[in-house]
């Protein structure tokens, strides 16, 4: 607010403003971490043993023996990492040792560094060359065509009934 104006003794006129009480302005929000973007990490020393559930990224360069469940979230195994167990997180990726099972909702990345066994289900999976691998692999899409592997049919060994049972009924040959 402006006051009075006053006229100093060199005849230049001025404004002399009332002085407000001046509030402090409030500290800016500080950025909330998202939870998908923290992360843990077991480092190289420690040996853990039993159920892991989470709420953000995991990092594993020690041992594990358990289970492991952050579906939102992603689970690593670093190049010193050593797990026995199951997991189903997000994402995996395996530098390290993994025996188990690994239920990924999304995407497993075998490294080149890695020793796998054991079974995996997820969406996509991409194994580096040099990776030692030894399980089974289940990707987790619709097939492209529903087949009945049942109802195939079984025809005998010999080459000429096989190609019978295979042909559509009028070329069938009669016999006499």
């Amino acid at each position: 607010m402006l006051g009075k104006t006053k006229k100093p003794e060199n005849d230049t006129p001025f404004t002399v403003a009332k002085k407000e009480e001046e509030k402090p302005a409030p500290p800016p929000p500080r950025p909330t971490p998202q939870p998908s973007e923290e992360k843990t990490v077991i480092g190289e020393q420690i040996a853990i043993e039993g159920q892991i559930k989470g709420g953000e990224h995991l990092v594993i360069q020690g041992a594990l023996k358990g289970s492991v469940e952050m579906e939102k979230h992603n689970f690593t195994v670093g190049s010193s990492g050593r797990v026995d167990g199951k997991i189903r997180a997000q994402n995996v990726s395996i530098s390290g040792q993994l025996k188990g099972t690994i239920n990924a909702l999304g995407r497993v990345e075998v490294t080149k560094e890695a020793d796998f066994y054991g079974e995996i289900k997820a969406k996509s999976i991409s194994v580096e060359d040099g990776a030692y691998f030894k399980g089974s692999i289940e990707l987790n899409r619709e097939p492209h065509r529903k087949a009945n592997f049942a109802a195939a049919p079984t025809g005998p060994a010999t080459p000429d009934a096989g190609q019978a049972a295979f042909s559509p009924p009028s070329a069938a040959k009669k016999d006499s």
